[in-house]
């Protein structure tokens, strides 16, 4: 392991006097974020401003319980905080209640599940291999584990969801929950058609918006509210917020999902990171986020289309949200050796399965692209451009390591252009 160390603007010296230890591999990870280009489309850069939320003394408190109905004392200003943070949630979506104490996007879906689910029940998720998420029916997951699980998919040769087969399966197998929502499919989601769909053969939708809820406030992603029972989704991606979750529905299981939260699911909720969805929230409703989420489009689209001029396919042909998921087969490059080549360079991507994949779930034969952390550190159109060439350059070469280093270097100096933690960055 590489130990870099780079300049930054974090005051962390109590943590260093306390734990050289830890100190030490902290250094290198803010080296890493500072120096490589990263492009997990679920991962993005906070605000200090939600850091500093993250890191206060609410982490001392316990507050099991809601808002003025708490099993601890000593809850009048954690009640204050989580009070504000469920009511800019509610505004941000435009929903009816909002439940922000889920630790993760999972344990809101589980928390959805438990309200109006029963073990053994019937959900009708998207398929993993087809873009969805573990937690909408896995057999691996606990979704899969507790409950009966049918799957819909997409059309192989489009790319999109193929709601003729949805339709069919709802009918055929009567679920008590239609899950929509992905985490690895870059097309606008019909919750309209879905929420029509549900309501013919009686279940519940939920709609899972993890990836998509920045888009979705900025007003560039179709909203699922009025289409969904519930609406879950997590605060660290495209909301740009605390690693975190959010679950909302309807009035009339407002009750059953906060019961589902806590007694059901959690026991103390972690009121430091509340603070932090808080503080997400409120820099979410500016206009300066409304025009981030823009840019966050605009680059999306230059990076699929420069990938597309070079010679590579996308599944589905483009994106209409914040990243691409890049189709490998017949590029003599596995998602399992891509991921592998760009990470060496300087490029944090994450292999990922595709419809109608040949390889292995730990192999694959796609590569998901992301852009909301790049353009949280500034960078547009143009710098889009030029990483779409690095990355065909670097699949097309595979074996050649004088590229790769040349490639590296010159990641190096866009990434001291556009400074993260240093002076000057974004997390000021």
């Amino acid at each position: 392991m590489t130990k870099e160390k780079t300049e930054h603007n974090l005051n962390l010296d109590a943590l260093k006097a306390a734990d050289a230890d830890v100190y030490d591999y902290l250094e290198c990870e803010i080296s890493r974020q500072e120096n490589q280009l990263e492009m997990i489309a679920s991962e993005n850069f906070c605000s200090k401003a939600v850091l500093q939320a993250a890191g206060t003394p609410l982490t001392n408190k316990y507050a099991e319980g809601y808002p003025g109905r708490r099993y601890y004392g000593g809850c009048e200003f954690i009640d204050k905080i989580e009070s504000i943070a469920i009511e800019r949630a509610k505004k941000l979506f435009n929903t009816e209640h909002a439940n922000v104490q889920p630790h993760s996007g999972t344990t809101a879906n589980q928390a959805v599940y438990f309200s109006v689910c029963k073990p053994g029940d019937t959900i009708l998720g998207m398929k993993l291999a087809h873009g969805g998420h573990l937690s909408h029916g896995h057999p691996v997951n606990f979704s899969g584990l507790i409950y009966r699980v049918v799957s819909y998919g997409v059309n192989f040769e489009t790319g999109l969801i193929d709601y003729d087969e949805l339709y069919k399966q709802a009918k055929e197998f009567k679920p008590k929950i239609i899950v929509s929502g992905a985490s690895a499919y870059p097309r606008q989601i019909d919750f309209a058609r879905i929420k029509s769909i549900a309501d013919e053969v009686g279940a519940a939708h939920l709609a899972d918006i993890a990836h998509y809820a920045g888009l979705v406030v900025a007003g560039l992603y179709g909203s699922p509210v009025g289409y969904a029972d519930f609406v879950t989704a997590t605060t660290h991606k495209t909301l740009r917020g605390p690693r975190s979750g959010l679950a909302m529905c309807t009035s009339d299981y407002a009750k059953a999902l906060d019961k589902a939260v806590f007694p059901g699911l959690q026991g103390g909720p972690l009121e430091h990171v509340i603070l932090a969805k808080a503080v997400c929230f409120k820099e979410a409703m500016t206009d300066e986020f409304k025009r981030y989420q823009k840019k966050i489009l605009e680059n999306a689209k230059t990076l699929g289309e420069t990938l597309l001029s070079n010679g590579y396919k996308l599944v589905s042909g483009g994106t209409d949200c914040h990243f691409i998921l890049l189709d490998l087969r017949g590029k003599n490059i596995t998602g399992k050796d891509a991921e592998e080549v760009l990470e060496h360079s300087g490029i944090t991507v994450n292999k990922n399965a595709i419809p109608n994949d040949p390889q292995t779930p730990a192999v694959t034969s796609g590569v998901r692209i992301g852009v909301p952390a790049l353009t949280t550190r500034g960078m547009g159109i143009a710098e889009m451009k030029t990483i779409g060439g690095w990355i065909t350059e670097l699949l097309d070469s595979p074996l050649d390591t004088e590229k790769q280093k040349n490639i590296r270097h010159s990641i190096l100096e866009l990434c001291q252009s556009f400074p993260l933690y240093r002076n000057g960055g974004f997390c000021r």
